[in-house]
């Protein structure tokens, strides 16, 4: 049965154009006020051979002005086509405990490798949450919304006294800063009314922050199980090896069988499919 693509469905303009390697930045960046930027220096190139080891100066820097807690936040699933957007939140205290060894980038790792490293984080860490909007989420509200909700719902999973008083955020992006005018598509949620960290964003900081490069292998491996048990119900569709990226198994199952009950359904990819 085809689906009718109505014009007015919430949040469509914000996915027309995803693709799976799409980043979002949208207008509203530009309003968020309490956050910084970190850049890499243009005139330092990093040899090619082993990823580099995060660290925890940026998580130093922000406890030596005075913040106690400290949280590191990534997403995964943004470039997806099934399946949830995650976001993952590491707090941290000082002094923590030795970063434990092997820890990089969620995809700089094997899947075997960030299971292996998914206990000994979840101790190392002072707290953590993940948070996820779901694919109709995606679809409703948009991607920028969902990123929002997804990181909210995170937040607000950590017991009240873990709440960190500065956030260092993945990329150049700020979704962890409340909205002073939430837009339409952003769903109110009134779990953290008066809270509102300071925040810094680091470019490439999943390679370079240890809290969160620990934000993104939680996230990552939570939402590797999520599809790893979706798998079972679309068997053709091999969710526990591509967990919901457009490999080609996915997209020749996609034309087979058309969309399932996780699929992303706003989305220009869904354009071309014979079955919906």
């Amino acid at each position: 049965m085809m689906r009718p693509m109505a014009p007015s469905d919430k949040g469509l303009a914000d996915n027309k154009g995803q693709t799976a390697d799409t980043t979002v930045q949208t207008a509203d960046s530009a309003m968020q006020t309490n956050a910084t930027t970190v850049t890499p220096s243009p005139s330092f190139t990093r040899p090619r051979g082993k990823a580099p080891k995060p660290s925890l100066t940026w998580e130093k820097r922000l406890w030596a002005q005075g913040h106690r807690f400290v949280a590191g936040v990534d997403e995964v699933g943004r470039g997806a086509w099934a399946g949830p957007l995650t976001v993952g939140v590491v707090v941290l205290a000082p002094p923590p405990c030795r970063t434990p060894s092997g820890l990089r980038d969620s995809k700089q790792l094997v899947e075997e490798v960030r299971e292996r490293l998914f206990d000994p984080l979840s101790r190392w860490c002072t707290s953590w949450a993940v948070g996820h909007a779901g694919p109709h989420e995606c679809d409703s509200l948009g991607m920028t919304a969902s990123l929002r909700l997804a990181t909210r719902r995170a937040f607000g999973q950590l017991p009240a006294e873990f709440l960190p008083e500065a956030v260092i955020l993945d990329g150049n992006f700020d979704y962890v800063t409340p909205v002073s005018a939430p837009s339409l598509f952003d769903e109110e949620d009134g779990t953290l009314p008066d809270w509102a960290p300071s925040v810094q964003m680091v470019i490439k900081g999943d390679a370079k922050c240890s809290s969160v490069a620990a934000a993104s292998v939680l996230a990552k491996v939570t939402r590797d199980r999520l599809m790893r048990a979706d798998a079972d119900s679309y068997p053709p569709f091999e969710f526990d090896r591509n967990k919901g990226y457009p490999s080609p198994t996915h997209q020749r199952a996609l034309r087979g069988y058309g969309l399932t009950a996780i699929h992303r359904r706003s989305w220009v990819y869904v354009d071309n499919l014979p079955w919906r």
